[in-house]
């Protein structure tokens, strides 16, 4: 009976996949391996239908303009809970004419007292009755409040955004607690073992010399006691006005959101007082490019009891593009096939293992711990750099490989490895904007950026657009570019930044030979 059952299965599959597949593919075969490349379909098994995306207009990000310049921008999505929150066009890189660190400030004040709430407590427990969690986040050009709730009680949650916003207390015990968290970060900053964050600091200020994008994103020790209630008034005077603003929504209907912005936004006076417009930093990023260095010890950044042996981190950036032009798309592409985005699981696990890092740099130098590709964006400048850790004995060959790899990104693509990395990139793009807090950042930020937000279809599809082409233009335009370099670690090994230089503009990216006498 059983031989029977087996043998009735085992027809099935023939009657499905046919005779070819099953005898090619089964088990029992000679070798029990199939000799067909995975990136071959499989013979006999039919093509796969997919569902297809209708109704875009549906989908839409709607958006309203108010009479004093706001953005009320929604995108339907179903369900109990919302997400909404205002984008303010404001951030470290407006700091030029002030101290240092006040948009670090901004961001540990946030949801503080308000004119309507007497506490933080205050404001936690009025949205705990509907469900609901708040955060502030600062970054170089944008600083974001947003809140997560049930829809029911959107009037409640607009009504706490405009007033966390516009109407903060700032209290000498606020801003004296906003003073010790800045500190703690400080300190976490320099002790963590995940170098990343300082290192982004570092290229920053290397590639964007004392403008802009360059300033440092978090408060410098030494003005921790220069920000007073003063200065934060006269900072939030010049950038949190209405036409620098998005009130952005995901989750809730356009109208019930604009009618809210209506009711606690249009006529709502700011506690500082009337804007200064005028004060209002328009610097455009100037792209230096230069060298920091930071010698440190990092033999003891272990964390319990697992030791993490003692490494030097580079990071090489060159100029890209804003994220206004064209070229973005193929700069993302480049990124992704490179080895960024996340790239070991980005597309699903393992996919990234076929990135160039992966495939020419940690597969071949079992010395290096760490190879990844990252694609910082503006909208004037962008900066793609390469993050590379290794022993501090071996940090000169270490870069050379480094400045090979970007040497070598001049070269034709493969066919097959762009469009896997075209895939990846539209895989996690769409895996990304399956989260309503994605979603919400994203229609404020596109918005708040220019006005309007292109759907994730239409980003797909300049996605499929590029080709091997552009992604030798923007590479060829990118090497004509000065090296931004940052340095962490013991720095001995470290080459000049001139022979950093000399290697990006060779042909095949090694640094200039040295010679010494003695060692």
């Amino acid at each position: 009976m059983a031989t029977h059952m087996s043998r009735f299965k085992a027809w099935g599959r023939v009657q499905r996949f046919g005779i070819a597949a099953c005898r090619q593919y089964s088990s029992g075969s000679s070798n029990g391996y199939p000799n067909v490349s995975l990136s071959a379909p499989l013979p006999g098994i039919p093509k796969p239908v997919f569902a297809s995306v209708d109704g875009q207009e549906q989908y839409e990000t709607k958006i309203t303009t108010l009479e004093n310049g706001l953005k009320v921008a929604s995108q339907n999505k179903f369900g109990e809970f919302c997400t909404v929150g205002i984008l303010v066009n404001s951030g470290s890189r407006h700091e030029v004419r002030y101290p240092s660190g006040i948009s670090h400030f901004v961001e540990k004040l946030a949801f503080s007292s308000t004119a309507q709430f007497g506490s933080k407590d205050e404001i936690l427990m009025t949205l705990e009755k509907h469900g609901g969690i708040c955060d502030c986040q600062t970054s170089r050009d944008t600083t974001m409040y947003a809140v997560s709730a049930e829809v029911k009680g959107l009037d409640t949650v607009v009504s706490l955004l405009s007033d966390a916003v516009l109407q903060p207390r700032l209290l000498d015990e606020e801003i004296e607690m906003a003073r010790m968290a800045v500190r703690f970060e400080l300190e976490d900053l320099n002790m963590r073992p995940d170098p990343e964050p300082l290192l982004t600091e570092m290229i920053h200020a290397a590639a964007y010399r004392g403008n802009t994008v360059g300033l440092a994103r978090f408060c410098p020790v030494e003005n921790v006691e220069k920000i007073d209630r003063a200065l934060l008034h006269s900072y939030l005077r010049s950038y949190y006005c209405p036409e620098r603003m998005v009130l952005a929504g995901v989750g809730i209907e356009h109208e019930q959101l604009v009618a809210c912005a209506r009711k606690y936004m249009l006529d709502l006076k700011p506690v500082w007082g009337a804007s200064t417009a005028g004060n209002v930093d328009l610097s455009v990023a100037q792209y230096t490019g230069g060298i920091i260095k930071m010698d440190k010890d990092m033999s003891d950044v272990s964390l319990g009891p697992t030791p993490i042996p003692e490494l030097t981190h580079i990071m090489i950036g060159l100029e890209s593009c804003s994220f206004l032009e064209d070229d973005f798309i193929p700069f993302a592409v480049l990124n992704m096939m490179m080895g960024g985005g996340g790239s070991f699981s980005a597309g699903g696990p393992g996919k990234g293992m076929f990135t160039r890092l992966y495939l020419n740099v940690l597969n071949r130098h079992h010395w290096m711990y760490n190879a990844t590709a990252y694609h910082h964006s503006y909208e004037d400048s962008g900066l793609l750099c390469i993050h590379a850790s290794a022993d501090p004995r071996q940090v000169r060959e270490m870069v050379e490989i480094i400045t090979r790899e970007f040497i070598q990104m001049a070269g034709t693509a493969g066919e097959m490895e762009l469009e896997r990395a075209k895939t990846q990139l539209k895989s996690m793009l769409m895996m990304n904007l399956e989260s309503r807090p994605v979603i919400f950042e994203d229609v404020g930020r596109q918005v708040l950026a220019t006005g309007k937000r292109k759907l994730p279809h239409e980003l797909c599809q300049l996605i499929s657009n590029v080709t091997a082409n552009d992604i030798k233009r923007v590479t060829a335009k990118m090497l004509r570019a000065k090296p931004a370099v940052a340095a962490l670690g013991d720095l001995t090994e470290m080459p000049s930044y001139e022979h950093i230089q000399a290697a990006l503009s060779s042909k095949d990216g090694r640094l200039p030979r040295t010679y010494r006498l003695f060692r």
